[in-house]
């Protein structure tokens, strides 16, 4: 029988925050978005209940297929008229849930980004109040908004970073097979 102490296995496993979010970053590598991936995970009840990733609507051509997001622009972030083509991370993953009849209601999301306020919104309205998010995104008169949504218990917001030892396991275990036979 192997035993381990408590502190060696929490230093090896991950937490919920942190395998949620490699979770959404594994979701993000399946991103069509040119400008930057993001992934999205619905968890309830420390299950996941749905995923999302940006990208082109459902049947529409993939920005990563053709080379660019419209004519002559490499990506949507090249434009400040033109509306980007993508769906966000957050929808998708709202849209898939609500596509299979799964309440969100009271769920929590971890997403690579922090919610954009259209997005924000959405998640809102979808009943999830809790969003865990790697990276900052919303900056002057967007945080205010946020803000105000965070002041009225509309929705809470925590930003969480992987720690370096357990990115350095889950990349090991991506890259090399880890459950032979022996």
């Amino acid at each position: 029988m192997h035993s381990s102490s408590p502190t060696s296995e929490s230093q090896q496993r991950p937490t919920w925050d942190e395998y949620f979010l490699m979770l959404a970053k594994l979701a993000a590598t399946r991103s069509t978005c040119l400008a930057f991936p993001v992934g999205a995970v619905i968890v309830k009840n420390k299950q996941v209940v749905a995923t999302g990733y940006n990208g082109s609507p459902s049947g529409s051509a993939h920005c990563t297929t053709q080379g660019y997001c419209y004519p002559g622009l490499s990506s949507c972030d090249a434009s400040k008229t033109l509306p980007s083509r993508a769906v966000h991370a957050e929808a998708n993953a709202i849209a898939q849930a609500a596509k299979h009849g799964i309440s969100t209601d009271g769920a929590s999301i971890y997403v690579t980004l922090e919610p954009c306020l259209s997005c924000l919104k959405l998640i809102i309205s979808a009943g999830i109040g809790e969003v865990y998010y790697e990276t900052t995104f919303n900056t002057g008169e967007g945080a205010l908004v946020r803000d105000s949504f965070i002041e009225e218990g509309l929705v809470t917001l925590k930003q969480i970073n992987l720690s370096p030892e357990i990115a350095q396991k889950a990349a090991d275990f991506l890259v090399h097979p880890i459950s032979l036979p022996s």
